[in-house]
């Protein structure tokens, strides 16, 4: 196993002292850089470009040839998994994900079952390959799933949705069914994450989108505990280093000490919440990633910097934050503004270690 360059990510996700934070950006290689829309063209749909390794290796090292982020995120999409398991996936031009056969029926909600991701998500795992020796141990590569609730969400309504009516009309008139589903998705997240470990993935990530538009008890028995079993059956260590594990649950909050307490390495946080109070509730478990709002990417370098800032020194002093965005970057997003957030991120940073 190569020794990694620059592993100041793993270390702050360990909560292992750092000379400054790193950053990376969800959605950090996407449609706001010119260079990935060209490859993007050239796939010729977003489904081929996920679904041909070199194009997908190609667009996860863009954002790194124009910013010193600290970590490639593999370019996927998290639909990956109710694709390989037979939903009929695709992608209606300027509507989003949708698919040909959601789960509505009882007899195809018993029938489902998790997919074996070396072979129905087989090029997935040869991007993680590929990205890996393309890195060549300069930064570490994190490998994701979204959670079983989110995925469950998408497979039941057939597309993205405002309110999941679908969704959440089953958990509470059929919980069997949701539950039943959630199991098998739980499993196929678990197959899955390993498989990318085992790959080559350095740092796994768990997207809870939809976690936080349940209630108090749902979001525990629907979400929480799943992504509970999820993280209790990951590869801890690969190659004689650890694996650490990141948790986001989008509107999660009020849910810290909750999620926290799952065994994940580290809490993502959307930019509802101060960083500082967070620190407080639960930085004696886990490290914390977040949160500047995306939207300030799409104002000015000097706001950008102000911000960055303010969020540095609400975290305070000491080890155990990964600066990143709330959400994911928005395609309006000026690249001049990454690159202002990068380096007030590193330089302001160091005073703090």
């Amino acid at each position: 196993m190569s020794k990694l360059k620059n592993d100041t990510l793993v270390r702050a996700l360990l909560r292992e002292p750092t000379p400054y934070t790193p950053i990376w950006l969800m959605r950090q290689a996407g449609r706001y850089l010119p260079e990935y829309n060209a490859t993007r063209k050239r796939a010729g749909s977003f489904l081929a470009l996920c679904k041909t390794p070199d194009l997908a290796t190609e667009v996860t090292l863009q954002p790194l040839a124009r910013f010193p982020l600290d970590a490639a995120i593999l370019f996927s999409d998290i639909l990956t998994i109710p694709d390989a398991m037979g939903l009929g996936l695709y992608f209606a031009e300027g509507e989003g994900p949708k698919f040909e056969r959601p789960l509505r029926e009882e007899w195809a909600i018993r029938d489902l079952t998790a997919p074996d991701p070396t072979i129905h998500l087989r090029y997935v795992l040869d991007a993680v390959r590929q990205i890996r020796q393309a890195l060549a141990g300069s930064v570490p590569l994190i490998g994701f799933s979204g959670s079983p609730f989110t995925l469950a969400c998408y497979m039941i309504e057939g597309a993205g949705s405002d309110d999941f009516v679908h969704a959440k009309t089953m958990l509470y008139k059929r919980p069997d069914l949701m539950h039943r589903i959630l199991e098998v998705t739980a499993t196929a997240v678990i197959d899955y994450l390993n498989a990318q470990i085992e790959a080559g993935a350095q740092v796994v990530m768990i997207f809870d989108t939809w976690g936080g538009m349940l209630s108090h008890a749902a979001f525990h028995e629907f979400s929480l505990a799943y992504m509970q079993r999820v993280v209790a059956n990951l590869q801890r260590e690969h190659g004689g280093r650890r694996v650490p594990s990141i948790v986001f649950t989008k509107g999660g909050g009020i849910w810290l000490e909750n999620i926290a307490a799952i065994g994940c390495d580290a809490v993502g946080l959307d930019w509802t919440i101060d960083i500082g109070e967070a620190r407080n509730r639960v930085g004696n478990h886990v490290a914390l990633q977040g949160n500047l709002d995306p939207t300030v990417l799409l104002t000015s370098a000097e706001a950008v910097q102000s911000e960055a800032q303010r969020i540095i020194e609400r975290f305070g002093r000491g080890s155990g934050h990964v600066f990143n965005l709330g959400h994911g970057i928005s395609q309006h997003t000026p690249p001049e503004n990454v690159a202002a957030l990068v380096e007030t991120v590193h330089s302001i940073s160091m005073a703090h270690h």
